[in-house]
């Protein structure tokens, strides 16, 4: 018998990256199960591979904004689909709304337990330093609420295809033909605490081109891009990947990387979700916060605890004093270019 079971997350990207293994591992593992993924329609090319996926773009700026467009997408909902759960991966004002709208209808709501407490009491230094849940478990963790009992499988769980316009900006930068090691770089993060100073960046990039290897340059956002801009004029043979590519042929793109030197970002989600490896620079923010980068932990950049006690000092990256501020920075002062360009070197040797 065939249950159909709906599931939201709305934001951020990350997050929503992070979700896809959760969802791929999920209909491996139940095959009579099929899911509605509630989302942006931005981040639509993480769930098109499933027969059993039916994926719905929220209009949460115009026709869905706010209480009454809440309902008005409930009750479109509801009209093309009858569930047997719903499935909450999000818990903010916007979902618990649309779960109270289906609670009236009789149908089991199931969210997530994100675990604040606990991620606070790891900042604060009142709960032993140990690593808690991954995303990922918090998230399957909500699919067992619902019966629906799964576990991670390896991955990759995302398989993108190389589109003509890929193909197209490759052949623009005389890349037909893979001749040298591909390393995407994306410099930047949702808050500048967990940004690598861009200097140091830079002498990454060069050394990198110096060993021929080819670079592309990831971002989002018209601000990434402006200083990409700048990037790509100071290294005219790195590859300006920002701004030229949808998220799908991006994806596409980042699976024929050989590695991805990223931030704690999205874009280090999405290395690791289409099998790519990753090496991930981390200050302000630390993996055992449950956001590591799957598969690729032992590929992290970071200053121990024991030799900067501080860390981590923030969640997902917003700083809320002086003392966090200069601890941040700190954390990524102490992270040399030499020690990026030894592991990008040693994880290159390892593929």
């Amino acid at each position: 018998m065939r249950k159909k079971i709906l599931v939201i997350r709305f934001s951020a990207m990350g997050d929503v990256a992070l979700s896809a293994p959760v969802i791929s591992s999920v209909l491996e593992q139940h095959p009579t199960l099929e899911i509605v993924f509630l989302s942006r329609q931005l981040f639509k090319p993480f769930f098109e591979e499933h027969d059993r996926l039916t994926f719905i773009g929220a209009d949460l700026n115009g026709k869905h904004k706010g209480v009454l467009g809440l309902k008005k997408l409930h009750t479109e909902l509801i009209k093309t689909h009858k569930f047997d759960a719903v499935v909450d991966l999000h818990d903010v004002l916007r979902t618990k709304i649309l779960r109270f709208y289906f609670k009236t209808r009789g149908i089991q709501c199931h969210s997530i337990n994100k675990g604040r407490r606990e991620k606070k009491g790891l900042i604060n230094g009142s709960i032993p330093f140990k690593k808690l849940k991954h995303t990922t478990q918090r998230y399957l963790d909500v699919f067992e609420k619902a019966n629906v009992i799964s576990t991670l499988n390896n991955g990759p769980w995302v398989s993108p295809v190389v589109s003509d316009s890929t193909n197209a900006l490759l052949n623009k930068n005389n890349c037909q033909i893979k001749s040298n090691s591909w390393i995407g770089i994306a410099p930047f993060a949702a808050h500048s605490s967990k940004e690598w100073p861009i200097e140091k960046m830079k002498h990454v990039i060069s050394q990198l081109i110096s060993a021929g290897k080819t670079v592309f340059l990831f971002g989002g956002g018209q601000n990434e891009i402006k200083k990409l801009e700048t990037i790509k004029k100071e290294f005219p043979k790195s590859i300006l990947v920002a701004g030229q590519l949808k998220l799908d042929e991006e994806l596409g793109l980042i699976s024929r990387l050989d590695l991805m030197v990223a931030m704690d970002s999205s874009n280090m989600h999405l290395a690791a979700i289409v099998g790519t490896q990753v090496v991930s620079i981390w200050g302000a923010t630390h993996h055992y916060l449950g956001f590591g980068p799957l598969n690729n932990e032992h590929n992290i950049m970071e200053i121990s605890k024991e030799k900067l006690p501080c860390r981590p000092c923030s969640i997902f990256g917003k700083i809320k004093s002086k003392k966090h501020e200069l601890c941040a920075q700190k954390a990524m002062e102490l992270i040399s270019g030499e020690m990026v360009l030894a592991k990008i070197t040693a994880v290159s040797d390892a593929v």
